[in-house]
């Protein structure tokens, strides 16, 4: 009974991210109002069937501004994580195979950049590169790559002596061969745990610079951009900061909910 809770609720959280990822990648045709586009006659309207959640203090449709938030919000994460993965498996397969000298420079080095927190090292790259989602993506792409290649680079070390490795290794199977077929099949499982789990932190991140305006700038509808749009506001109508708010809340909880199903052993 307890495993098929634990598979409703991979089921049903993964239903309601991929329904909110086609939101955002069919945004354009199904936005109501260009949500870039500004009327000061129409500023602060209440909800109605024209305006679906109302609009901001430019008379933009908030909800449009929603739906299109999604591929600055939940998008840019996704590809922060899929690049940081690809990048952090190629980088620590390669470490734990060549080993030596390679492998304890790579160690000294992982040691020190972890030895600062994830987000100062962000604050530090954002500083240098400037505010922009750009320089966002770049900067979180190198955090999460540090910290997962480490983990990779770990994860393949604790196989090499493993009897299949060893056995395909004395076999001829070398280089990418042997880590697409005999490794990468056996530490999947623990990497899409720890991505999955750490989207919801990336949200979190992105949306926390565009609040402090060190990443996606006005007018781009990103969520915490919008919380920050809204802030100033929030005593007359504080549904401009309640909106995306929540819709950060959502997308994090399912996406912690995703990963919590993911590491729970089915056996």
């Amino acid at each position: 009974m307890n495993l098929e809770r634990i598979h409703m609720r991979r089921f049903m959280s993964l239903t309601i991210l991929i329904i909110i990822g086609l939101l955002g990648l069919f945004a354009p045709i199904m936005m109501p109002h260009d949500p870039l586009a500004v009327d000061i006659s129409k500023k602060f309207l209440a909800p109605s069937w024209d305006y679906p959640l109302g609009t901001d203090h430019l008379g933009r449709c908030v909800f449009s501004r929603l739906l299109l938030g999604i591929r600055y919000s939940l998008g840019a994460a996704l590809v922060i994580q899929i690049v940081a993965i690809v990048v952090a498996i190629l980088l620590g397969a390669w470490v734990s195979l060549k080993r030596g000298i390679i492998d304890a420079l790579f160690i000294r080095i992982c040691d020190i950049l972890l030895a600062f927190p994830t987000l100062v090292l962000a604050f530090g790259l954002l500083g240098v590169l400037g505010p922009s989602l750009k320089n966002v993506l770049i900067a979180l792409i190198l955090t999460q790559l540090i910290y997962y290649s480490r983990l990779i680079r770990s994860l393949f070390i604790g196989m090499n002596e493993k009897d299949f490795i060893l056995a395909a290794r004395i076999s001829g199977t070398t280089g990418v061969k042997l880590i697409i077929r005999h490794y990468l099949p056996h530490v999947w499982p623990p990497i899409v745990t720890i991505v999955a789990l750490d989207m919801g932190k990336v949200i979190l991140e992105i949306a926390g610079f565009s609040f402090i305006g060190l990443g996606v700038q006005a007018p781009t509808p990103e969520w915490g951009m919008m919380v920050n749009e809204g802030k100033q506001y929030i005593r007359q109508h504080p549904e401009l900061m309640l909106y995306p708010g929540l819709t950060i809340v959502l997308v994090v909880l399912v996406c912690n909910v995703l990963a919590s199903s993911l590491k729970t052993p089915d056996q």
